[in-house]
């Protein structure tokens, strides 16, 4: 199999950069604790000689940089590989075909890490260790392409720094968010990465995560740790006076999580070469813990798989010795010829971690796998009606909380010019639907049709199988209507939508539109909690006090006496639900 490198990491000025290596000029490789400083000083050696190396360590390196590094025995991989290359390729770095994982299961089950999180509060209590990075491994069976799976894991993550490695034998695929190192001019940067918080549901709750994350004590007490670590590990191999903190707990936000960073730099002695930087860095202090020896002892003993490339360091080094290695977290390991896919997921267990709230982290973290945040714009349905776009303020104001949620560019300003514009072609005799659609980078797309009149009441049926009310794409309108679509299967061939509800046995909406139904007197519709998008005439009927919130669970179905999909193109549509008594009063 061709050897071939992508790496898209950000630059020195924050932007991208992406570089492509391929028809190596020489391999320099190796199994043994032995080789693995002379390989990194012949590296040195090509990059002084003008060449681009490219490649990785694996964290079963360690102890060639300090014997007392224990690690278990890598047998799988080398501990060095790098491709030594003339320069980058101007060949595009493309996926050919389609890729297939089987389900990922995790070596570790809920019992063991738990009885694991014990034993590291244990050695903390002895003083032997203060943080643990403690991490365990999940296993899939993977075909296909695998740049087609590089480039779904890396725009699902977002990362800023991925990388895709295949050396022959096995192909790593980095969607890491974590600079280890970023080496220019004598100039070092590192941003460790300690602390995570799921994402929130919608912009308010993503706010609260976030803000929570941010004064977090236990989190912050993580990452001071590691960044005292790193100042040490710097101080070997700074200038005296040199090392700096200018960034403690920024918080940067990825599809699943939110994460804390902090910037540490430093000066680095004019002596200084690729070798040393290892040998006073490696392994990464966020994915060890703290102190450092003690803690990779620990380590060793719990976990019973090798770490592999998985928290060792993947990168290049330019001609001019730029050189940029991040910590591959968020990073899937394949063997080419058996086609076994190996993840690595954990986190900093401290006295204070909750084993329960770790194991959670765990799995928040796995996320990345199946992710679905890739390949879609952000929707608007709007009603237009005797000249006017309906509910149009409410469209806008939730348009922007998904854009910043997805950290999409929207202007306001454009959207507004540009849907007056569309309002000179519109006859104000006929009834229309808008949809707005926007794009990542904020380019948009208008769309008109008449609206057709619908033949009253709606038949629909209830849902055969409940939605997952964490499911992401319930709370923002776009084009993933996959959760929905899913439904679908298990529908007859009469229903025109589909009521559902959620695990909890709780309704929750329409898959065109939220519902509301008539109770003693009064009309209800279920909260956002419930796992369902937050309508713009729902919330214009919520605040004028028409509607009410109340959670609606199945069985009450029958009590009620009048059921209405709403949406703010069609407002009331009266609905005859499939197996619920026919008792309406049409609004």
């Amino acid at each position: 199999m061709r050897t071939q490198l992508y790496f898209d990491f950000l630059n020195g000025e924050g932007v991208k950069s992406p570089k492509h290596f391929t028809n190596p000029t020489d391999i320099i490789s190796t199994s043994s604790i032995e080789e693995v400083l002379p390989c990194l000083k012949r590296v040195q050696q090509a990059v002084n000689d003008g060449s681009y190396a490219a490649g990785y360590v694996s964290y079963e390196a360690a102890p060639a940089f300090d014997p007392t590094y224990k690690v278990n025995p890598s047998v799988n991989q080398p501990l060095v590989w790098f491709g030594i290359f003339d320069h980058p390729s101007k060949k595009s770095f493309t996926a050919t075909g389609t890729y297939e994982t089987a389900e990922w299961t995790p070596l570790t089950g809920k019992e063991g890490y738990v009885q694991n999180i014990s034993r590291i509060k244990e050695a903390i209590r002895q003083g032997i260790t203060y943080q643990v990075n403690y991490t365990i491994r999940m296993r899939s069976q993977f075909t296909g392409d695998s740049i087609a799976y590089y480039k779904q894991l890396a725009e699902a993550q977002t990362s800023n720094y991925s990388a895709y490695i295949n050396d022959g034998k096995h192909t790593m695929i980095s969607a890491s968010p974590e600079l280890f190192f970023h080496l220019k001019d004598k100039t070092i940067f590192t941003k460790p990465m300690k602390g995570t918080a799921s994402r929130g549901n919608t912009l308010p709750l993503d706010i609260q995560q976030k803000d929570w994350l941010y004064h977090s004590a236990k989190n912050r007490a993580e990452n001071v740790m590691i960044v005292d670590l790193l100042r040490n590990d710097l101080g070997r191999i700074a200038k005296p006076g040199t090392v700096k903190v200018p960034k403690l707990f920024s918080i940067e936000s990825y599809p699943t999580v939110h994460q804390m960073t902090s910037t540490v730099t430093a000066e680095l002695e004019e002596t200084i070469e690729l070798p040393d930087v290892f040998k006073a860095l490696f392994p990464c202090g966020s994915i060890t813990g703290a102190p450092k020896g003690s803690t990779m002892q620990i380590i060793t003993e719990l976990e019973e798989q090798p770490r592999n490339v998985y928290c060792g360091a993947i990168g290049y080094i330019t001609p001019d010795m730029e050189a940029i290695f991040n910590v591959p977290i968020r990073t899937v390991i394949l063997d080419n010829e058996k086609g076994n896919a190996t993840y690595g997921v954990g986190g900093g267990i401290t006295w204070d971690s909750e084993s329960e709230e770790e194991y959670d982290e765990v799995l928040t973290k796995s996320k990345i796998l199946r992710s679905e945040h890739n390949h879609f714009q952000l929707l608007e349905s709007i009603g237009y009606t005797d000249g006017e776009f309906l509910v149009l303020e409410n469209h806008l104001k939730r348009l922007k909380k998904s854009a910043d949620y997805f950290n999409f560019q929207v202007d306001l300003v454009e959207i507004r010019k540009e849907l007056t514009n569309l309002q000179q072609q519109l006859t104000e005799e006929t009834k229309w639907k808008i949809r707005l659609l926007v794009n990542k980078d904020g380019s948009i797309q208008l769309e008109s049709q008449p609206l057709k009149e619908s033949t009253l009441p709606v038949k629909i049926e209830l849902a055969a199988v409940p939605v997952d009310k964490d499911n992401l794409f319930l709370y923002h309108k776009t084009t993933n209507r996959s959760v929905y679509q899913a439904l679908f299967q298990y529908a007859g061939e009469t229903a025109n939508d589909l009521l559902l509800w959620n695990q909890a046995n709780e309704i929750t909406e329409c898959t065109t539109g939220n519902i509301v139904v008539e109770m003693d007197g009064k009309f209800y519709t279920p909260p956002v909690k419930c796992g369902l998008l937050p309508g713009t005439y729902r919330e214009d009927l919520l605040n004028r006090g028409i509607i009410h919130e109340r959670i609606i669970y199945k069985h009450e179905m029958q009590q009620c006496s009048g059921f209405w999909m709403i949406n703010s193109v069609r407002g009331w549509v009266p609905i005859e639900i499939t197996g619920i008594k026919k008792n309406y009063t049409y609004k």
